[in-house]
């Protein structure tokens, strides 16, 4: 899998290419701000590119918008975006247009190599990651009387978290200590509780997670 790095930092960005080709990615450049990892990506086409959300001249969302120029014009290839701290609003941002491809984690998780590979190969192959952390923020905020989600009993909740980390049926069963029949049946539960409308297993599985994001 090729994959592109850019960062403003130096370290972090060596430090992440020497995990990757480690992990046996080809790391195909790196770019130190938006306007080169925009380059970069036309010139190379990568399967993934990971990006930080802030990076010069302002160091404020920089990443971000760049990131939504790549979905624009190169949607099959997956965006790995991090950030330093929590910001459930730019993860919205990110997933508002769907989930696929696409994945959001706090800095210090890629330092682990296993869980930085995980996360590269889910995004490349059209899976979708969301920082627990983030998860967590949006779960502990205030819900309103006329949340969709006050319907759903504690367990669809977490089931539907976990969804939102963009976990398979096969890792929420695990995590919950559950068969995946259940996580089955607490799916199909939810997405009828949540009254979406029917298409694809896939598209109301996004439409779920982005249901309950908006809702926090």
């Amino acid at each position: 899998m090729r994959v592109a790095v850019a960062d403003d930092a130096v370290i972090l960005r060596e430090g992440l290419s020497r995990l990757l080709e480690e992990a046996g990615f080809e790391v195909v450049g790196l770019a130190a701000d938006a306007d080169a990892l925009l380059e970069l990506v036309e010139r190379t086409r990568p399967d993934v590119a990971i990006i930080d959300i802030r990076m010069p001249p302002t160091h404020t969302d920089e990443g971000l918008r760049a990131a939504k120029v790549i979905r624009e014009r190169w949607p099959a290839i997956g965006l790995l975006v991090l950030s330093q701290h929590v910001n459930a609003r730019y993860a919205l941002e990110l997933l508002s247009a769907g989930t696929e491809g696409l994945g959001y984690l706090l800095k210090e998780r890629v330092s682990d190599l296993d869980e930085l590979s995980s996360a590269v190969n889910r995004v490349g192959r059209g899976g979708s990651i969301l920082d627990p952390a983030v998860v967590d923020e949006l779960v502990g905020r205030r819900r309103q009387a006329d949340n969709p989600l006050e319907h759903l009993t504690d367990r669809e909740r977490e089931v539907l978290a976990l969804m939102a980390e963009g976990r398979s049926n096969r890792a929420i069963a695990e995590r919950l200590f559950v068969t995946e029949h259940t996580v089955e049946k607490h799916i199909k539960n939810i997405l009828g509780t949540l009254g979406l409308p029917m298409s694809s297993d896939d598209h109301r599985r996004v439409l779920a997670v982005i249901t309950y994001l908006n809702s926090q």
